[in-house]
């Protein structure tokens, strides 16, 4: 079973950046895709983006728009999420998962690390 522990987050300011991880435990880490998930304030879970276990295959949301990138090292067992040119909209608590299909599927969900973007 993996385990997820994701840290990183902050206060940061509109136009700001900041580098989330998700460190994960277990063996089988290597041989999942992975994805980050965020959710704001009286909203629901969202997906943000994910790679592919091999790490040569990245899909995002459209509210990204180039600001992001994840990323992972399989060596360390840890997925990255670069967040660049932050803004108000993306406060919310982010969260990382093994993902199949596109959804979710590793329960339960870690603590996650909460972003927030100050104008």
């Amino acid at each position: 079973q993996v385990q997820l522990v994701e840290s990183g987050g902050g206060l940061v300011q509109v136009g700001g950046s900041l580098r989330l991880s998700c460190a994960a435990s277990g063996r089988t880490f290597s041989s999942y895709n992975m994805g980050w998930f965020r959710q704001a304030p009286g909203k629901e879970r969202e997906f943000v983006a994910r790679i592919s276990w091999t790490g040569d295959i990245t899909y995002y949301a459209d509210f990204v728009q180039g600001r992001f990138t994840i990323s992972r090292d399989n060596a360390k067992n840890t997925v990255y999420l670069q967040m660049n040119n932050l803004k108000p909209e993306d406060t919310a608590v982010y969260y990382c998962n093994a993902v199949v299909q596109g959804a979710p599927v590793l329960r339960p969900w870690g603590q996650g690390t909460q972003v927030i973007v100050s104008s």
